[in-house]
């Protein structure tokens, strides 16, 4: 088995010992994204829409530098500060992830990086 990693200046740097992305045996593995601004370091999260928008944007360009997009993804993880913010996440979600819905589940947690209130990683076909 090999793996590749796979990084770039588009999405946040991570902020501890992983990288954003894996390539293994044809999938990628992308780690949890929350709405860092990859130019400023700085969090995006005036509204749980902006935040949401923000964490779909950086794992967009995780995809593109793996050569992918939204499509190829095959399993969702949402991790919620609250799920009070289900619906207002799930509707930003489905602006980006339009068609051949993932499989894909959504956790309230006690806390999350930062003190934001969404995460999301993703399973892809690489």
């Amino acid at each position: 088995m090999s793996k590749q990693v796979i990084n770039t200046n588009a999405a946040p740097a991570p902020i501890g010992p992983y990288n954003q992305c894996i390539r293994a045996n044809g999938f990628l593995f992308i780690s949890g994204q929350i709405a860092l601004d990859p130019v400023t370091g700085q969090i995006h999260a005036a509204s749980p829409e902006e935040e949401t928008h923000q964490v779909m944007k950086n794992l967009s360009a995780i995809l593109q530098e793996a050569g992918q997009d939204f499509n190829a993804v095959v399993k969702t993880i949402i991790f919620l500060s609250d799920m009070s913010l289900f619906g207002v996440v799930n509707e930003v979600y489905g602006q980006y992830i339009t068609v051949d819905h993932p499989a894909r589940e959504t956790v309230a947690v006690k806390g999350l990086p930062k003190g934001v209130n969404v995460e999301i990683s993703m399973i892809a076909l690489g």
